[in-house]
């Protein structure tokens, strides 16, 4: 069973977010400094609308955050949300060295005991 807490789901939606290539240029694009969803929207082949989704999914999930500036909506990463996602991946990282490390070590490790049961005496039967 797989228990799933606040932290694990925040991090889910990192990952989310970011399994999108529009959605990674613009953390990367408004990492560089605050831009317009206007000025987003013109970057991208794609409508407003798809880029104001696009732009709701990376809030929801805190990699970015959105400002209202007179009439237009300012957006700006958060680089302590991409720091976590960071962190979630260095943890698996890790996890997966452990696991191959003491794989390793049962592999290299000779075992003093058959593989295979002994034969039985002569003249006795199984």
């Amino acid at each position: 069973m797989v228990v799933v807490d606040a932290a694990d789901a925040a991090v889910d939606r990192i990952f989310h977010a970011l399994a999108d290539a529009t959605r990674r240029d613009i953390v990367r694009r408004s990492s560089r400094g605050e831009l317009s969803v206007s000025q987003l929207a013109q970057l991208y082949p794609m409508s407003f609308a798809a880029v104001q989704k696009h732009v709701a999914v990376l809030e929801r999930a805190g990699l970015i955050a959105k400002e209202r500036r007179g009439r237009e909506q300012l957006v700006r990463s958060d680089p302590d949300a991409v720091a976590r996602a960071h962190r979630a991946l260095d943890d698996l990282a890790a996890t997966w060295r452990d696991r191959v490390g003491r794989m390793a070590g049962l592999l290299a490790d000779p075992d003093p005991s058959p593989t295979t049961p002994p034969a039985p005496p002569e003249g006795q039967d199984r």
